[in-house]
């Protein structure tokens, strides 16, 4: 197999150690190689920059190992082609592995053209990526203090959440609060409530007459503190990265056209690939990129079933609790595909076709600039006409019926 990058270099990239192997040399030229080691503080990083550009070294590679490859490649991406491989498709031999070894494995195998390119989104996706995946994570640990609180009111027996609705509305943390300070009677406490919530004082006051100890209110301070540090922190976050995604605005609300989609998941999405989809050939990539499509398990010609591909994560979870939404709109062709799949292979199947369905409108609406279009609910039995025919004419014929069917229109095709 013959060359086709003449100067490329591998880098095996670690917490404190980056080892550089640059070959140079055409097709059919003997090949010389250099090797050299360099620390990760931006400093070093400098000096690794400057010494490949000497060499006129074009094409770099590494593995993505952790977040350790990121500030490598922000500081070289201006200057040379940077490809970020999967370190399980370009892992080396066994027997062979040493920081040297690997480095000069990721450049022949980059000279070669070998290495598939991982998609990396430019620097400002990169950023409102790191903003939403943060939020993210403050979303999961208000959700975990907010279980252990009620966790909490059940050990005082605290019933507020059989009650209540909403635990943690305007009337519930005006009720939290009281309790505790200390100084409110369940009488009280339940007088506080708002709105509708008021047509329940009755088995409100029964929910909050618990046994409360100091122990319990002490604990119970710390965690209504903790909740509203990190509400304060979402408001911060939401309000940064709204500032930040307004050069993708447009692409924002086109989005929102697709059923389930709405600011929040848009805004996931956008952090995750930009508005730009033009990386991905077709939607078929973006889909196994995303992780919603079924993974190939194929031996002597048989075809057997096989899991879901791994992709991208956060995009996945975005775009399956998106259907979850989908599913409910009244009319629309992803509700009847989706119940549809349901009674055959299950919930959860059902949810990630779906979802694999949302990526599909996800890249099409990007790619094309368009708004979403619904097919209708009416579509899967346009498509499958005759056998729709076929099989509800079997049906009644099972029940007793004799069946002779005219048309009363133009034949649905």
């Amino acid at each position: 197999m013959e060359a086709i990058i003449e100067r490329a270099c591998g880098l095996d990239v670690h917490q404190a150690q980056v080892t550089a192997c640059l070959l140079v040399g055409g097709a059919g030229q003997r090949v010389k190689r250099e090797v050299r080691k360099f620390g990760t503080f931006t400093r070093d990083l400098l000096a690794l920059r400057e010494w490949l550009r000497e060499a006129g070294c074009t094409h770099v590679a590494m593995e993505s190992t952790g977040v350790y490859w990121k500030p490598v490649y922000a500081v070289l991406e201006e200057d040379f082609e940077l490809i970020v491989g999967n370190a399980f498709h370009i892992k080396n031999v066994p027997g062979r592995k040493t920081d040297v070894m690997d480095a000069e494995w990721i450049a022949d195998l980059l000279r070669h053209g070998l290495i598939a390119k991982s998609f990396v989104p430019p620097k400002p996706v990169r950023e409102l990526r790191d903003l939403m995946r943060y939020r993210s994570k403050r979303v999961e640990s208000r959700s975990a203090e907010r279980n252990r609180l009620l966790k909490l009111l059940e050990t005082a027996n605290i019933k507020l959440s059989s009650v209540a609705t909403n635990v943690f509305g305007k009337s519930g943390m005006r009720m939290l609060e009281a309790m505790a300070a200390g100084d409110a009677s369940p009488v009280v406490m339940a007088d506080l409530a708002m709105g509708l919530m008021r047509k329940k004082l009755g088995e409100l006051e029964g929910a909050l007459d618990g046994r409360v100890g100091e122990h319990h209110r002490f604990l119970l301070r710390l965690q209504l503190g903790r909740l509203k540090a990190v509400d304060t922190d979402l408001a911060q976050l939401d309000s940064y990265i709204d500032a930040r995604l307004e050069p993708y605005r447009l692409a924002q609300q086109t989005l929102q056209t697709i059923p389930g989609v709405g600011a929040h998941t848009a805004t996931a999405i956008l952090s995750e690939i930009g508005g730009d989809v033009g990386a991905f050939p077709s939607a078929k990539h973006f889909a196994a990129w995303v992780g919603v499509c079924p993974g190939n398990n194929e031996s002597a010609g048989k075809k057997m079933r096989a899991g879901a591909r791994k992709g991208n994560r956060h995009l996945r979870k975005a775009l399956i609790e998106a259907s979850l939404g989908a599913v409910r709109k009244s009319g629309s062709y992803l509700k009847a595909k989706y119940y549809k799949l349901k009674a055959r292979c299950g919930v959860q199947r059902a949810a990630m076709a779906i979802a694999h369905k949302l990526a599909i409108a996800v890249y099409q609406v990007l790619a094309k600039g368009v708004a979403f279009a619904d097919l209708g609910e009416a579509h899967l039995d346009k498509v499958a006409g005759p056998r729709t025919h076929r099989h509800l004419v079997r049906r009644l014929e099972a029940l007793g019926y004799r069946v002779q069917l005219e048309p009363v229109g133009p034949a649905q095709t």
